[in-house]
C-alpha cells in the first residue's frame, strides 16, 4: 500500500528545496516504497491565492495524510499583513489542529562539517542529540494573549500556561526516544521563578518515576542548558522542555552543526488507528527570501526531514539510515552548498547538483 504525502513547498527558497526532496523520494518509490503524493499552497504562497496562508480544503488534506512535508514559510512582502493572516498563521494552525505536541529538533554535527561550528572540533564532533519541545501549549498559545491599554499605555501580554496532561505526554516522548539511543533525558525549565515551572519539573518525574525509572533523568534551569549547550554539548542525549524555551534552545543547537541548512525536523501528535502518529517534517531553517531563486539554498535539511518522515510515519527506518548515510557521503566528498563553503574548502554545488549528488550516493550504496 502506498504511503500518503502532502508536500507543501511554502515560500522563498522553500519550493526550490522541496523539488531536490521529490528526487529523493521519485528515488525509494523506484526502489519499491510507494508514495501518493498531492501537492498544495502554505503560507505567503497560499496568501496571494487563497487570502488566507492555510485554506480550509488544505487542512483537510493534512488531517487525511500520512504525512506532511513542509519547506518554509514567510517573507518581509508579509510583514504588513494583518497578525491573523500572516503566513506563519498558516503552520501555527496546522500544528494546532493536527495537535503536533511534540517537536522533534535533531541536533547531529557530520564529521565533515565539525569545523563550520563556531565550537572547537573536539566539542562539537560526534554530537548526536535530540531537542524534544512542546509544541502546542506554553506562552505561545495561552489566553490572554494581545495588546491592550492600561493607564493610558499599551500593554502587551502574553500567558504561559501548562496541564498536566500536556506536559505528561510530551515527557512520554521523550522517555521512549532515549530508550532508543543513550538512554538519558534532561528536562529544563525554569522552577525557580515559574509557577510552570515547578509544575513541568514535578509533573517530568512523576512520569519516569512511574513508567520510566531505566531512563536516566536529570533536571535543569533552561538558562543553564543553553550555557551548557555551548561549553559540553555532548553531555546531552534527549533534552525535553516547553514551548518557548525549546524553541530557543533548538536553534542555539542548531548553530552547534554549523548551519541551519542543515537540520530537520518533526512535529509528531497522538497515534492514530494505523498505529502512526500524525506528523509534519520540515527543516528549521525559514524562507530565506534574499537567496530564492539563485541556487544557493541548502536542501540537506529539507531531504533528511524526509528521512525523519521515512522513520517515524512509514515505518521504514532501514531506508532513513540509507538517506542519512548518503547525505553524509556526498558531505564527506566535499560538495558544499554556499551556507557550507569556508576555510575548509570543498567543491561549490548548486541546490540541484546537492540534491542530484544524493540521489547519486543512494544509487552508490
Amino acid at each position: 500500500m502506498a504511503h500518503s504525502l502532502l508536500i507543501l513547498p511554502g515560500d522563498g527558497i522553500g519550493p526550490e528545496v522541496m523539488a531536490e526532496v521529490r528526487k529523493v523520494i521519485a528515488w525509494f518509490d523506484r526502489a519499491g516504497l510507494a508514495f501518493e503524493i498531492e501537492e498544495d499552497l502554505v503560507g505567503g504562497a497560499a496568501y496571494d491565492a487563497h487570502g488566507t496562508p492555510l485554506t480550509d480544503a488544505t487542512m483537510a488534506r493534512a488531517q487525511a495524510a500520512d504525512a506532511v512535508l513542509l519547506g518554509a514559510v514567510g517573507g518581509p512582502r508579509y510583514d504588513a499583513l494583518d497578525f491573523s493572516v500572516k503566513p506563519e498563521r498558516g503552520l501555527l494552525r496546522l500544528r494546532k489542529e493536527m495537535d503536533l505536541f511534540a517537536n522533534l529538533r535533531p541536533a547531529q554535527c557530520f564529521d565533515a562539517l565539525a569545523d563550520f561550528s563556531s565550537l572547537k572540533r573536539e566539542v562539537v564532533a560526534g554530537l548526536d542529540i535530540m531537542i524534544v519541545r512542546e509544541l502546542t501549549s506554553g506562552i505561545y498559545f495561552g489566553e490572554p494573549r494581545g495588546i491592550f491599554t492600561e493607564g493610558g499605555e499599551r500593554v502587551g501580554i502574553n500567558t504561559q500556561r501548562y496541564t498536566e496532561g500536556e506536559i505528561d505526554r510530551v515527557a512520554r516522548v521523550a522517555f521512549e526516544l532515549a530508550r532508543r539511543r543513550n538512554n538519558k533525558v534532561c528536562s529544563m525549565e525554569k522552577a525557580n521563578v515559574m509557577e510552570s515551572g515547578v509544575l513541568w519539573r514535578e509533573v517530568v518525574q512523576a512520569v519516569h518515576d512511574r513508567n520510566y525509572g531505566d531512563v536516566e533523568l536529570t533536571h535543569m534551569y533552561a538558562d543553564a542548558g543553553a550555557m551548557q549547550l555551548c561549553r559540553w554539548p555532548k553531555q546531552f542525549d534527549v533534552i525535553v522542555t516547553d514551548n518557548l524555551f525549546g524553541d530557543l534552545l533548538s536553534d542555539a543547537a542548531a548553530m552547534l552543526t554549523g548551519s541551519l541548512g542543515m537540520l530537520p525536523s518533526a512535529s509528531l501528535g497522538a497515534r492514530q488507528a494505523k498505529g502512526r502518529p500524525k506528523a509534519l517534517y520540515e527543516p528549521v531553517h525559514g524562507s530565506a527570501p534574499d537567496i530564492a531563486g539563485q541556487g544557493k539554498a541548502n536542501p540537506i535539511a529539507c531531504i533528511l526531514s524526509f528521512a525523519m518522515a521515512l522513520r517515524y510515519s512509514f515505518d521504514a527506518g532501514e531506508a532513513a539510515d540509507r538517506l542519512e548515510a548518503a547525505v553524509e557521503r556526498v558531505l564527506a566528498d566535499g560538495l558544499r552548498t554556499a551556507d557550507l563553503l569556508g576555510p575548509a574548502g570543498g567543491t561549490a554545488a548548486s541546490t540541484a547538483e546537492m540534491g542530484d549528488a544524493v540521489v547519486a550516493a543512494l544509487d552508490a550504496a
